[in-house]
């Protein structure tokens, strides 16, 4: 876990002060806290509280409107996980639907997921798999997977998804180095975005596709003062990949913005 996580209090909630706080907790509290810290910077600021700020309301209604709507599995767990106090990390319905469209377009054998929270995004992951598709979730929070879980059998996927709780970077790094899966979703703590990022590579097939996910942060990675750690992290990640010769790289104003990176069979300019 790297160093230099911060904790920040919401107000009105009181949390618990459990010492030591072990690698999984602090993973969860920068994940979920620095997620909320960036949303409420941007709404003090005047700036809208759904996940994208990118669009006019009517325009992200229309855009809804003419979109494949969620079933009523994920209906459900969109309305669990809106109890709880981090619902803002769970993906919108417009996202899931991509991901299940990207996925099923890629039929990939194996695929990762690096920050499951509730599930929603490995249901629609798991959705597009071919038949002998499987995917491996990694994940620090037995509470939060065990609502994914539930909403997994429900959906009938509970056989195509293999959870692994523990920080992600260990589990990451104990999967042999070679080229295994076909496609990755990174949506976990952002601070880790490039750790995450560097270890998937080497383990992706030649034109496997990672998808990383709050690559805009609500629009703060284009103002330099920022100073919040997710922000300059996700900001220097987005630099460095887009330099990467052994990636094909495009960013989408979708949600809170979405980069999708293709392993190239070579590195550009035979590097």
């Amino acid at each position: 876990m790297p160093d230099g996580y911060f904790r920040t209090e919401r107000p009105g909630r009181e949390y618990p002060q459990i010492m030591p706080r072990s690698p999984a907790q602090r993973i969860r509290e920068v994940t979920a806290l620095g997620a909320e810290t960036v949303r409420r910077q941007v709404v003090g600021g005047g700036g809208r509280g759904s996940k994208s700020t990118f669009l006019s309301g009517r325009i992200a209604a229309y855009l809804t409107e003419h979109s494949s709507p969620p079933d009523e599995v994920l209906d459900d767990l969109s309305a669990v996980t809106a109890a709880l106090p981090e619902a803002e990390m769970q993906v919108p319905a417009e996202q899931g639907t991509l991901l299940t469209i990207l996925t099923a377009a890629i039929a990939p054998r194996r695929a990762v997921e690096v920050g499951t929270f509730t599930g929603y995004s490995a249901l629609c992951i798991a959705r597009g798999l071919p038949t002998d598709g499987r995917l491996l979730c990694l994940d620090v929070s037995e509470e939060w997977t065990t609502i994914a879980r539930k909403h997994w059998a429900r959906a009938g996927v509970t056989d195509r998804i293999d959870l692994v709780l523990g920080p992600a970077a260990d589990s990451l790094a104990d999967l042999a180095e070679e080229p295994t899966f076909d496609l990755a979703f990174i949506d976990a703590d952002k601070v880790s975005y490039q750790r995450y990022y560097d270890l998937l590579v080497p383990r992706m097939n030649p034109d496997g596709v990672i998808i990383v996910d709050n690559v805009l942060q609500y629009g703060e990675v284009v103002r330099p003062r920022s100073e919040n750690p997710a922000v300059v992290a996700v900001r220097e990640f987005n630099r460095l990949l887009a330099a990467d010769s052994r990636v094909q790289v495009v960013m989408l104003p979708i949600a809170d913005g979405l980069t999708i990176a293709r392993k190239l069979p070579s590195p550009r300019g035979g590097d």
